[in-house]
């Protein structure tokens, strides 16, 4: 709108310049005078090139920048089912408070006792107390069973003369006679382990009688329900001197 009023005053100005009275043998520098009729290139060019500038400047604001185009994106809709509503409130009916029992109000007791106020004692069940109980003796323990039957052991008759001692020779020269008895321990395989004296008229007939046992005498040995066992046995020697 603005442009049509601005282009007309500058067409309409070169012909409204006049030169004063009396000085038309003199023009301006820049004036056309009277042979601006024959140069009409010249008059376009001082009259185009004004216009072109002013149209140039006065549509420079109206060029528009074109906004950079995007790419549609392309996918797929998905409906997401919706959430069901949340359950409404449940109120519970208000039930009424239960009245408190005030002072005035009077509450039994769950337990019945009797006034403090009254002298006697209930009669309950008589409780009799029991003697203590006398338990007895203690009892006697089971006797272990018995055992078999001892066989004392014997002299063995394969050796019966091997059993007389020596005659000692001291007792012998003063001829003195008498007797050894000793108590000998008889071991399982029947030989004699231990000579013990029990009396004698001489120590002469002891040392004769215990070299002979320990090295002569066999015995069968003692046995208890068919075995073996160790066992001591008195033996009574007799020192005799016969004449020839």
């Amino acid at each position: 709108m603005t442009l049509i009023p601005l282009i007309s005053a500058i067409m309409a100005a070169p012909e409204t310049t006049t030169a004063p009275a009396g000085a038309s043998a003199l023009l301006p520098r820049n004036s056309y005078g009277t042979g601006n009729r024959h140069r009409p290139v010249a008059a376009l060019l001082a009259v185009g090139l004004p216009v072109a500038l002013v149209v140039a400047v006065a549509l420079s604001p109206m060029v528009m920048e074109s906004k950079p185009r995007t790419t549609p994106l392309i996918g797929t809709i998905i409906e997401l089912p919706k959430p069901p509503p949340p359950p409404p409130d449940v109120v519970e009916d208000a039930k009424p408070m239960p009245k408190a029992s005030s002072a005035t109000d009077s509450v039994d007791p769950l337990v019945k006792t009797t006034p403090l106020t009254n002298d006697f004692v209930e009669k309950g069940p008589v409780i009799v107390d029991l003697p203590p109980i006398d338990p007895g003796p203690p009892a006697r323990p089971a006797d272990p069973p018995p055992l078999p039957k001892l066989v004392f052991a014997e002299l063995d008759p394969r050796f019966a003369g091997a059993f007389q001692p020596d005659y000692p020779a001291s007792e012998q020269r003063r001829e003195v006679e008498g007797v050894a008895k000793v108590r000998v321990l008889i071991g399982t395989d029947g030989r004699v382990k231990a000579v013990e004296l029990v009396s004698t008229d001489s120590p002469g007939f002891f040392e004769e009688t215990k070299r002979r046992a320990l090295a002569k005498w066999r015995f069968k040995p003692a046995t208890r329900g068919g075995v073996a066992e160790e066992s001591w046995k008195v033996m009574t020697v007799r020192f005799e001197i016969k004449n020839a």
